[in-house]
């Protein structure tokens, strides 16, 4: 049953077995996926939005990727690339509309193309197929907008919509007998001699385990239950804007830059959107609150927690430079526009509305360094995604499993599909 505010239970209906914080893709992968295997469990997802997947899950781009950008071996390698099958899987078999448009990445200066030939290796290594490096012809036939001196060009790297994907998650979930619960933000936790006692704003709820994928609010939620950890979650906001209609033909698929390898984001792109549209961006600016979709969006008790964190300047000291300048592409629309002409040169303002915006629940440690894989702390009665990054919606089914295996490892749960 999924709760909400017209009449449904409160969450006090009974002791569950594993709570699953978080309503975000990864949250209801890793809900399915657990009950599966164990059908005897209770389990509730609890998530504080009336509907499901509306932050992380419901504000990205939709791209699936590839797995080309990852170091071979990390966490982000092997869940990307396995997780992208099986999410295509998925997608037939749960009828859910996927584009394969394909993806370049373009140099556009001769001194990127030694970044571009280690993306080439990096993606070969990781197993992904049908790379090829390709020049100026045909680059012109892939996207015959799009400027550069030479382009990676991955065909099988497509889009979708993760809302939908999440959902028919939930709704195998519920099918199985899971139970989830909305308008349910979490204000406080506790350990108990027995799990864990979570107080939300829809009333207290007792688990033996908790699996928290709270993003954005994960390093909250781990201190709350008295965790030890070194990192905590900085915003950043992505700022897109969207191709007027009559634009849209300057983009058949994605176009991507070579990304700078010292920061974990891709840098302005275009990316063709499931639903016709095409997107411009985004940018990387630090937001003045963890739900910081605009620049107005300012929340003081958040913001003071990032600025007394000491990982906060270490990280600031040490890309300060790429900070700025992304502040200034956020102001200035022409700043924008000039870093997108470096793909498509014949783009104009005009050509640009107005578009969305995501934040990313970045994780920065003590040090200063910005996270740049998965990171799982495996807790007392507890599994702590603390940073989800990129690919994950791609990976959601991979990390799922991931997440499963180590519930059924650390909890000691009973393993058991139905049918065996």
């Amino acid at each position: 049953m999924t709760a909400n505010a017209n009449g449904s239970p409160s969450v006090e209906t009974r002791q569950y077995d594993v709570a699953i914080v978080g309503g975000g893709i990864i949250g209801l992968s890793t809900a399915m996926q657990l009950l599966e295997r164990s059908p005897d469990l209770s389990i509730a997802v609890i998530e504080k939005e009336e509907q499901l997947a509306q932050h992380q899950t419901g504000h990205n781009s939709g791209v699936i990727h590839s797995g080309i950008y990852y170091r071979p071996g990390s966490w982000k390698s092997t869940f990307c690339v396995g997780g992208k099958e099986r999410l295509l899987t998925f997608c037939d078999e749960n009828e859910i509309e996927y584009d394969p448009c394909g993806k370049v990445i373009v140099a556009t200066d001769e001194s990127e193309l030694g970044r571009l030939d280690d993306l080439y290796e990096r993606g070969t290594a990781n197993g992904v197929p049908d790379l090829e490096m390709v020049g100026p012809e045909r680059l012109a036939e892939i996207e015959p907008h799009t400027y550069g001196v030479r382009a990676l060009w991955a065909p099988h790297t497509g889009i979708v919509d993760y809302v939908r994907v999440a959902n028919a998650y939930a709704g195998k979930f519920q099918s199985a007998g899971g139970d989830i619960f909305t308008g349910a933000a979490v204000t406080g936790a506790r350990q108990t001699a027995t799990g864990a006692a979570l107080e939300t704003q829809r009333g207290a709820l007792q688990a033996r385990h908790i699996v928290n994928c709270g993003g954005l609010y994960a390093d909250r939620l781990a201190a709350m239950m008295g965790e030890q950890t070194d990192v905590r979650i900085i915003p950043f906001r992505g700022e897109y804007y969207k191709l007027a209609e009559s634009s849209e033909g300057l983009v058949k698929g994605l176009i991507y830059p070579v990304p700078d390898p010292r920061f974990p984001f891709l840098g302005v792109h275009y990316t063709r959107n499931i639903h016709g549209y095409v997107e411009a961006g985004p940018n990387a600016v630090l937001a003045w609150a963890r739900e910081g979709y605009q620049k107005s969006n300012v929340n003081l008790g958040e913001t003071a927690g990032a600025l007394t964190f000491p990982g906060f300047w270490k990280m600031t000291a040490k890309h300060w430079k790429t900070g700025m300048n992304e502040m200034h592409r956020s102001y200035r629309k022409s700043v924008f526009v000039n870093d997108l002409k470096k793909l498509i040169p014949e783009i104009r303002p005009e050509d640009l509305e107005p578009g969305g915006s995501g934040v990313r629940a970045q994780a920065v440690s003590k040090s200063g360094a910005i996270l740049d894989d998965f990171h799982i702390l495996r807790g007392q009665h507890a599994l702590h995604v603390l940073n989800a990054p990129s690919p994950g919606a791609t990976s959601s089914l991979a990390i799922g499993e991931y997440l499963s295996d180590l519930a059924i490892q650390d909890f000691r749960l009973p393993e058991n599909r139905r049918g065996e």
